[in-house]
Protein backbone atom coordinates (compact mmCIF):
# COMPACT_ATOMS: atom_id res chain seq x y z
CA UNK A 1 0.00 0.00 0.00
CA UNK A 2 1.06 3.69 -0.13
CA UNK A 3 -0.05 6.82 1.50
CA UNK A 4 -0.84 10.07 -0.06
CA UNK A 5 -0.14 13.30 1.41
CA UNK A 6 -0.91 16.47 -0.29
CA UNK A 7 0.37 19.74 0.30
CA UNK A 8 0.71 23.60 -1.45
CA UNK A 9 -3.25 24.85 -1.80
CA UNK A 10 -4.08 28.18 -0.68
CA UNK A 11 -5.29 31.11 -2.17
CA UNK A 12 -4.01 32.47 -5.08
CA UNK A 13 -5.20 35.33 -7.67
CA UNK A 14 -6.55 34.77 -10.75
CA UNK A 15 -3.82 34.97 -13.58
CA UNK A 16 -0.96 33.83 -10.70
CA UNK A 17 0.71 30.07 -10.26
CA UNK A 18 0.61 27.67 -7.39
CA UNK A 19 2.71 24.36 -6.85
CA UNK A 20 1.15 21.43 -4.78
CA UNK A 21 2.86 18.28 -4.42
CA UNK A 22 1.86 14.92 -2.97
CA UNK A 23 4.39 13.34 -0.73
CA UNK A 24 4.31 8.96 -0.95
CA UNK A 25 5.09 6.87 1.82
CA UNK A 26 5.13 2.87 1.55
CA UNK A 27 6.36 0.34 -0.30
CA UNK A 28 7.68 0.94 -3.93
CA UNK A 29 6.25 4.58 -4.70
CA UNK A 30 8.36 4.79 -7.92
CA UNK A 31 6.86 2.11 -9.24
CA UNK A 32 2.93 3.91 -9.32
CA UNK A 33 1.27 6.02 -11.87
CA UNK A 34 0.25 8.83 -10.15
CA UNK A 35 -2.79 10.91 -10.56
CA UNK A 36 -4.12 14.65 -10.14
CA UNK A 37 -7.80 15.22 -9.53
CA UNK A 38 -9.93 18.04 -8.66
CA UNK A 39 -13.52 18.04 -7.50
CA UNK A 40 -15.72 21.00 -6.25
CA UNK A 41 -18.39 20.38 -3.33
CA UNK A 42 -21.70 18.82 -4.92
CA UNK A 43 -19.71 17.86 -8.38
CA UNK A 44 -18.03 14.86 -9.60
CA UNK A 45 -14.37 14.55 -9.02
CA UNK A 46 -12.46 15.29 -12.88
CA UNK A 47 -9.18 14.95 -14.08
CA UNK A 48 -6.72 17.02 -14.25
CA UNK A 49 -3.41 15.83 -15.06
CA UNK A 50 -1.52 11.86 -14.72
CA UNK A 51 1.94 10.48 -15.26
CA UNK A 52 3.15 6.87 -15.19
CA UNK A 53 5.50 5.12 -12.95
CA UNK A 54 8.43 6.43 -15.22
CA UNK A 55 8.10 10.03 -15.66
CA UNK A 56 8.09 8.89 -19.51
CA UNK A 57 4.57 9.53 -19.93
CA UNK A 58 2.49 12.42 -18.80
CA UNK A 59 -1.78 13.16 -19.65
CA UNK A 60 -3.83 16.42 -19.52
CA UNK A 61 -6.73 17.26 -19.12
CA UNK A 62 -8.10 19.86 -22.00
CA UNK A 63 -8.86 22.72 -19.38
CA UNK A 64 -5.63 22.71 -18.31
CA UNK A 65 -2.89 21.97 -21.07
CA UNK A 66 -0.35 24.25 -21.24
CA UNK A 67 -1.10 25.79 -17.51
CA UNK A 68 -0.31 22.73 -15.14
CA UNK A 69 2.92 20.43 -15.37
CA UNK A 70 3.05 17.87 -13.74
CA UNK A 71 6.67 15.82 -12.46
CA UNK A 72 7.59 13.58 -10.62
CA UNK A 73 10.59 13.23 -8.28
CA UNK A 74 11.52 9.56 -7.44
CA UNK A 75 14.17 10.00 -5.14
CA UNK A 76 11.94 12.19 -2.69
CA UNK A 77 8.91 10.17 -3.67
CA UNK A 78 7.04 13.04 -4.86
CA UNK A 79 4.78 14.18 -7.07
CA UNK A 80 4.09 17.90 -7.94
CA UNK A 81 2.02 19.82 -10.07
CA UNK A 82 2.76 23.38 -11.62
CA UNK A 83 -0.21 25.37 -12.10
CA UNK A 84 -0.10 28.41 -13.83
CA UNK A 85 -2.24 31.51 -15.28
CA UNK A 86 -4.93 30.22 -13.13
CA UNK A 87 -8.61 30.70 -13.61
CA UNK A 88 -11.56 31.07 -10.91
CA UNK A 89 -12.75 27.68 -12.79
CA UNK A 90 -9.50 26.10 -11.67
CA UNK A 91 -11.07 26.29 -7.70
CA UNK A 92 -11.61 23.01 -6.04
CA UNK A 93 -9.78 20.42 -4.02
CA UNK A 94 -7.23 18.51 -5.48
CA UNK A 95 -6.35 14.96 -4.83
CA UNK A 96 -3.53 13.08 -5.90
CA UNK A 97 -3.86 8.98 -6.37
CA UNK A 98 -1.57 6.12 -7.04
CA UNK A 99 -2.10 3.13 -9.46
CA UNK A 100 -0.41 -0.07 -10.02
CA UNK A 101 -3.24 -1.37 -11.77
CA UNK A 102 -3.04 -2.50 -15.68
CA UNK A 103 -4.04 0.04 -18.21
CA UNK A 104 -3.24 3.01 -17.01
CA UNK A 105 -2.31 4.06 -20.76
CA UNK A 106 -6.14 4.02 -21.07
CA UNK A 107 -7.53 4.62 -17.69
CA UNK A 108 -5.56 7.56 -16.33
CA UNK A 109 -8.40 9.66 -16.61
CA UNK A 110 -11.17 7.48 -14.57
CA UNK A 111 -11.01 7.56 -10.63
CA UNK A 112 -11.71 4.15 -10.68
CA UNK A 113 -7.68 3.63 -11.76
CA UNK A 114 -6.28 4.85 -8.68
CA UNK A 115 -7.21 2.74 -5.90
CA UNK A 116 -5.02 5.23 -3.23
CA UNK A 117 -6.27 8.80 -3.11
CA UNK A 118 -4.62 11.75 -0.65
CA UNK A 119 -7.05 14.07 1.55
CA UNK A 120 -7.09 16.97 -0.96
CA UNK A 121 -5.51 20.36 -0.65
CA UNK A 122 -7.70 23.16 -1.18
CA UNK A 123 -6.85 25.50 -4.18
CA UNK A 124 -9.30 28.69 -4.41
CA UNK A 125 -8.54 31.02 -7.04
CA UNK A 126 -10.05 34.40 -6.40
CA UNK A 127 -11.35 36.99 -8.61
Amino acid sequence: QVQLVETGGGLVQVGGSLRVSCAGSGSSFSAYDMGWFRQVPGKEREFVAAVSWSGSDTYYDDSVKGRFTISRDSAKNTVSMQMNSLKPGDTAFYYCAASRLWGFNEGYGRCSQYPYWGQGTRVPVAS
